[in-house]
């Protein structure tokens, strides 16, 4: 199997565009390379312009994929891994075998440099052995969560989370969690409707929070139909409306216990906390879409009053609306 790069050897240096570098080492697991390429690899000609200069490296000229799947062959060398501005580390599920020292050594000069890393699922180990990550939070998928408190002590191991975002090193929990988290790198950098296009593309929801749980509890159905779909479509048209937790319950026909019950189960977090993100989303989208005035925002968005919306984007985003209007607003592109 061959990998060519999206974009001329030169076309990140020459445009701008933020270069992704995933390095895939021996025994790597096919479905987390599957979705980084599917969310940074891609063209996307219904956005009209390239988001992310994409490519593989490896320190071998072939390299074999977990449980010998395939062969991974023409993909570029380790020193690639020097030119990232966004470096995805290899995750591979014998998380009992030390890293190569290459691979290491490329994770320490990208953090020296300041590239951002990237570690899913067991990627979590590569940065940790790389030390990078002491003192720092991050994810792994549950299972490995106490093998790697053990080994890791340093690392503030954080297992019942989707994703950890701790500003230049971020983590994901699992192989679907990989999916969240490149989504929400998608969302810093271009915005909150690039975001969306590309996941309206992938079919898959457009915003988990990282604080939802990893593992979400799916019991048997019933004869009786509990999915929250039909009341989370109609809160979405009506976001801008007073809604509240007791009035999504007499909504789905069900009591406020029940249906927290139903969120926990289905989306591994509360209602209150899915409405509270939906409304920031939809206020996101209304600031790149030019609108100036925060009142405004707040109160289309449900949020309310311009210092709520204040508060609730610096929380969730890091950023002021300001600061957010500056670098997703129509000015900025």
């Amino acid at each position: 199997m061959t990998q060519e790069s999206s974009h001329a050897p030169d076309a990140a240096s020459a445009s701008g565009v933020h270069r992704v570098v995933v390095i895939v080492d021996e025994n790597s697991n096919p479905f987390e390379l599957g979705r980084v390429t599917e969310v940074f690899g891609l063209r996307r000609p219904e956005i009209g312009r390239d988001l992310y200069d994409f490519r593989l490296c490896s320190p071998e000229p072939r390299t074999l994929m977990r449980d010998g799947f395939f062969t991974l062959t023409g993909v570029a060398g380790l020193e690639a891994a020097d030119t990232a501005d966004t470096l995805i580390v290899p995750n591979r599920p014998d998380i009992e075998v030390p890293r190569r020292p290459a691979v290491l050594d490329a994770v320490r000069r990208a953090h020296a440099r300041g590239a951002r890393l990237v570690g899913f699922c067991s990627g979590a180990f590569t940065l940790a052995e790389a030390g990078v990550l002491d003192g720092r939070r991050a994810t792994a998928h549950w299972q490995w969560a106490d093998s790697f408190r053990a080994r890791f002590p340093a690392v503030r191991m954080e297992e019942d989370v989707l994703f950890v975002d701790d500003g230049d090193i971020l983590t994901a929990a699992g192989s679907a969690a990989a999916l969240d988290l490149g989504l929400h790198l998608v969302r810093r950098d271009h915005g909150a409707e690039i975001a969306n296009a590309v996941s309206r593309r992938l079919v898959f929801a457009a915003h988990r929070d990282g604080g939802q749980r990893q593992f979400v509890e799916r019991p048997m159905p019933d004869l009786r139909d509990e999915s929250l779909a039909p009341v989370l479509a109609w809160a979405q048209e009506r976001l801008d409306s007073p809604l509240t937790v007791s009035g999504l319950a007499e909504r789905a026909a069900v009591s406020p216990a029940t249906l927290h019950r139903r969120f926990r189960a289905q989306l591994g977090t509360t209602p209150l906390a899915w409405l509270t993100g939906e409304r920031l989303a939809l206020a996101c989208r209304l600031i790149e879409r030019g609108e100036s005035r925060f009142e405004v925002v707040a109160r289309r968005s449900g949020l309310g009053t311009a210092a709520n919306l204040r508060t609730l984007m610096r929380r969730e985003t890091g950023i002021t609306p300001s600061a957010y209007r500056r670098r997703f607003g129509p000015q900025a592109s």
